[in-house]
């Protein structure tokens, strides 16, 4: 499978990745096994995951699967954080909240850092320089190698990159 580059970084992914949306939600652990060996094995290395995934459940079985199923260092491992579970979507980019979601997405992946970590949604209610502080957190602290945003619309990346 082709590798490049994401973005204008040095890191490299799988054109195709792997989402884990349904993962201990609708996908049981030996289907999401089968999955992820099906993936690594056509030479995927970009798995996509989130922390209300399954509640939390498709980090905990995508980390299983790391070392055991699939070598660590093969897969990119890419998280978000910043919803927040219940019947009414809701955002939280609070660095408070978001750094204690990513303390609990290394707990339940059972590692000490992730690829690429990403907020999963612009939150009108908390200033975004607190917001990216926090990816910067993450990465300056190890648990991140890279971080970046996600569903966030052209003039919040503008806002965002400004």
């Amino acid at each position: 499978m082709e590798q490049r580059h994401l973005g204008r970084t040095g890191l490299r992914v799988s054109r195709i990745g792997l989402g884990t949306l349904t993962w201990g939600r609708d996908t049981d652990e030996h289907d999401a096994a089968d999955q992820l060996k099906a993936f690594w094995d056509a030479g995927g290395t970009l798995v996509d995951t989130a922390d209300v995934y399954g509640g939390g459940e498709a980090e905990y079985l995508l980390g299983r699967f790391l070392d055991v199923l699939v070598p660590r260092q093969d897969l990119v491992v890419a998280t978000k954080a910043g919803s927040v579970p219940g019947p009414h979507r809701r955002v939280d980019g609070s660095r408070g909240h978001l750094l204690a979601a990513l303390d609990a997405s290394l707990e339940r992946l059972g590692t000490d850092y992730v690829d690429l970590w990403q907020i999963h949604a612009f939150d009108p209610a908390t200033p975004l320089e607190e917001t990216l502080q926090a990816l910067d957190l993450a990465v300056s602290s190890g648990r991140a190698r890279y971080a970046g945003v996600a569903d966030f619309s052209g003039w919040q990346l503008a806002k965002a990159a400004t």
